[in-house]
């Protein structure tokens, strides 16, 4: 790699070429993943990205009337202090938030970029290019939202943030819920029935993680193999198996740590303590995210988690 302040000016145009390049790309890239289920969203992205077209031509115009015709390949990744962007193809989940940020972040980062090689630069004309994309890129600083705001109005854009958060529920929320609460109240069974049966901490423990670890890696292999998410919309299936499995692991695993005590009642009152509190947390965030009464999901998680809890204690001490 080498340090910017070592590039001549002659890199230094052909790295900004190739910067253009990259971050127009990289727009046309966010529209294309937005154009399904955010079409007026895709469409800011792609005039974002002729926005880069028109930069880099401005750039290479002035390249060849300095150095000719042949445009050395300099990239970002090969000079010190610019942020190493991960690929969009590489990104299962990408929301609107997060694109958003993502180029605010690129549009800022541009800005010093040229406002950096032009208080470089010893050539009259390319320090003029580079110094009026400077105040281009400063002023574009918060390009996303300009042309959100140009681009959306009021009742698309809470269409489209409505859209985010079902998905968001969708992809996320629900595998976790259902892992949460499989974890959290299937596991109470075995446990407490292994807790009554042997009257021992450790055997408990080891019930209990067995429990756990097994049923997260049920739970996440049933649920990343439910559907590919091409007609649901809920995403990629190992991602969604993912994040249920290690939800089931936690919820189970929860309830167990507690029997690492030693003294047998501390571990069970303990435990007991900690099966209320992934009861509430299940409950808040049925009633946050799944729109369900508080009341009604408090009274639902705590009957199964009642039920399942009676049924280790009547097992275990038979």
């Amino acid at each position: 790699m080498r340090n910017f302040d070592e590039l001549s000016e002659q890199e230094v145009l052909a790295l900004a070429i190739s910067s253009e390049e990259e971050d127009g790309r990289i727009y046309a890239d966010f529209a294309e993943r937005l154009r399904a289920d955010y079409p007026a969203s895709a469409q800011v992205f792609r005039d974002m990205a002729a926005e880069e077209g028109d930069h880099r031509r401005m750039l290479i115009d002035t390249y060849r009337e300095k150095f000719g015709e042949h445009i050395p390949l300099i990239r970002r990744q090969d000079v010190r202090g610019f942020i190493s962007r991960k690929p969009v193809w590489q990104s299962s989940v990408l929301g609107l938030d997060i694109v958003r940020k993502q180029a605010a972040s690129m549009e800022l980062e541009a800005a010093n970029f040229y406002r950096t090689a032009a208080t470089r630069s010893q050539d009259a004309t390319i320090r003029k290019l580079l110094g009026d994309l400077a105040e281009i890129e400063v002023g574009h600083e918060h390009t996303a939202d300009r042309l959100m705001a140009e681009n959306l109005d009021a009742d698309t854009k809470h269409e489209e943030d409505e859209a985010d958060r079902r998905m968001f529920v969708l992809r996320v929320v629900q595998p976790a819920l259902a892992g949460l609460m499989d974890g959290s109240v299937s596991t109470l069974a075995p446990v407490f029935a292994a807790v009554f049966a042997t009257g021992q901490s450790w055997d408990a423990f080891l019930v209990g993680m067995a429990a756990s670890i097994g049923a997260g890696i049920s739970m996440g292999f049933a649920e990343a193999l439910s559907d590919n998410g091409s007609l649901t919309g809920r995403g990629a299936p190992w991602i969604r198996g993912l994040i249920c499995g290690l939800a089931t692991t936690l919820g189970g695993i929860g309830h167990t740590l507690p029997f690492l005590i030693g003294n047998f009642h501390t571990a069970l009152s303990v435990a007991i303590a900690v099966v209320v509190a992934e009861l509430a947390v299940i409950t808040w965030i049925r009633a946050k995210y799944m729109d369900t009464p508080v009341f009604s999901a408090a009274m639902q998680v705590g009957f199964g988690g009642a039920l399942v809890f009676a049924t280790g204690i009547l097992i275990g001490q038979g």
